[in-house]
């Protein structure tokens, strides 16, 4: 074992090595996967991130940003409820999903129930 490791100096060189190259940028890993566009839309309950409350995600939604604003102001409207829109992910406050299931399943989306 080295115990040689430098704590101060008074030369006035630089006493660190030189730090490594830069690295390119990697492309989304497992953990960072897209969700899946096979025309499905996804349903789940999440209660990570908000404090234990609980929250309905719906994700895999087609349009444009105004028509998913149309929707989800519509969404929060028949819950009830607050909601929001990260993205494509539209997040409503609470455990709505069979309700949420029967409208959009209404309006013509496949929709599956995810996660538990």
């Amino acid at each position: 074992m080295n115990n040689s490791r430098l704590v101060y100096s008074t030369d006035g060189g630089r006493v660190r090595p030189p730090s490594p190259a830069p690295r390119s940028p990697r492309p989304p890993g497992p953990g960072r996967s897209q969700p899946p566009a096979d025309g499905v839309v996804r349903i789940m309950r999440d209660r990570r991130g908000r404090g234990g409350k609980t929250a309905t995600t719906v994700t895999g939604l087609p349009g444009t940003e105004a028509e998913l604003d149309v929707l989800l102001k519509s969404l929060k409207q028949l819950c009830g409820a607050g909601g929001s829109r990260d993205g494509r992910t539209i997040e409503i406050q609470g455990d709505h999903r069979e309700r949420l299931q029967r409208k959009l399943e209404e309006m013509g989306y496949v929709v599956r129930l995810a996660g538990g």
